[in-house]
């Protein structure tokens, strides 16, 4: 089933940091949502896309849903906040 979504790999290597999991510390608020979603069933919203790959790659729905419970629980679930909340937490870590 070649689904056409953005690729959310937390394990990339990029220049700075080097890894997303030194980014932030081991029990960071972050990490405990990824890992409720990831309990989540989020099938209706994977069938939503279209499931031959077509069309512009989306973002991961665990990923789009992992953000918003993030930005609501720090206090950011405001229109607009979200973007703001991401690089709130870069500059902490």
């Amino acid at each position: 089933m070649p689904q056409n979504f953005l690729a959310c790999d937390r394990d990339q290597e990029l220049l700075l940091p080097p890894s997303l999991r030194e980014w932030l510390p081991e029990g960071h608020l972050a990490w405990c949502v990824i890992d409720a979603v990831a309990q989540f069933d989020l099938s209706a919203f994977y069938a939503d896309y279209r499931g031959d790959g077509h069309g512009r790659p989306a973002h991961d729905p665990a990923m789009m849903v992992a953000l918003l419970l993030y930005c609501y629980a720090i206090g950011s679930g405001r229109r607009g906040g979200s973007s703001g909340a991401a690089s709130r937490t870069s500059r902490r870590a």
